[in-house]
């Protein structure tokens, strides 16, 4: 193996905007000596190929793990264990398989039972995507200078962590580790609640003049974009994580509900106070905000195979 070939064959399942990207990604930079699509149309399997996320693309799930010593899941959470679970008579003995989901928890507990003897579970979230879908979409500098969190090997496998932790960082991006359910309850913080409240506010204009949008700015945009991104795909991530989503949610109700109040008695100063207090917590971790791409949330549910 060369020094620049890090895997021999790796599979990827599910080529929307995140699988296409890495597929991309990891030919750009001759990461993988081959890497095959999974996909679930004719069409499909002709686009990716031509368009370069792989050299092969495969309609069957076997076909396409076959001597693969990298599995992606790039699919919705929801149907990772399903496809783990029918792909593991097919691998190798001593695959690695990783993901790009945006939940952990749930995957680190499901997935590792499933694997045959010698294989293992490494999770991966690369903060990286937009609301834009599809492989169309799909770009190789997708992850450079995004965060990247990976979590535990199971069951414990030091040596295969490190090849996912290499490969990220290979990938151009800020790799950062966690515990599953750690990374579950910051994510939820950071991502997961924010998409929620902007989705909440953009099915509250239901109840607006309508001839309010007719007067929206950049600040109505740039607040409301996220709530652009395929529902479907949040509605996985957000009950998949339910139950790390209920502090920030309930945090942000009470606090809503003060700002409310300070505003209906005519208090300014409170008022201040409160707004104060938030772009003081704002800027206090902008440093910490980088990510990749217009939306920083990973599209791994059903951007990552919408189209196949």
């Amino acid at each position: 193996m060369s020094e620049a070939v890090h895997f021999e064959r790796v599979a990827i399942i599910g080529t929307g905007l995140l699988g296409g990207s890495l597929g991309l990604a990891l030919r750009a930079r001759n990461l993988a000596r081959e890497v095959v699509a999974v996909v679930r149309r004719a069409d499909a399997q002709r686009e990716v190929v031509a368009l370069g996320i792989a050299q092969r693309a495969e309609l069957e799930l076997s076909a396409g793990v076959r001597g693969a010593d990298l599995v992606v899941l790039a699919s919705p959470v929801h149907a990772m264990p399903s496809l783990v679970a029918h792909a593991a008579p097919h691998l190798s003995a001593g695959a690695i398989v990783t993901d790009v989901g945006s939940v952990k928890g749930v995957l680190a507990e499901a997935l590792p039972p499933l694997l045959p003897a010698g294989g293992c579970y490494v999770g991966s979230h690369p903060m990286a995507g937009s609301h834009h879908t599809g492989y169309a979409h799909a770009r190789a500098d997708l992850f450079e200078n995004a965060a990247c969190i990976v979590t535990p090997a199971r069951p414990a496998n030091p040596a295969a962590e490190e090849r996912v932790l290499w490969l990220w960082r290979a990938l151009g991006a800020r790799v950062l580790r966690r515990s599953a359910t750690r990374h579950d309850e910051e994510v939820a913080w950071v991502s997961h609640a924010p998409h929620a409240i902007a989705f909440a506010f953009a099915a509250s204009l239901a109840d607006a003049p309508e001839s309010a949008r007719e007067l929206a700015g950049p600040g109505f945009r740039d607040f409301t974009r996220i709530a652009a991104s395929d529902p479907a795909m949040w509605a996985d991530i957000l009950v998949s994580n339910k139950l790390a989503l209920a502090a920030p949610l309930l945090s942000a109700a009470e606090r809503a509900a003060a700002l409310a109040r300070a505003i209906e008695s005519g208090d300014a100063g409170a008022v201040t106070k409160l707004l104060s207090a938030a772009r003081d917590e704002l800027a206090s971790g902008e440093s910490l905000a980088r990510s990749g791409g217009a939306n920083p949330e990973i599209q791994a549910a059903k951007s990552a195979a919408p189209k196949e």
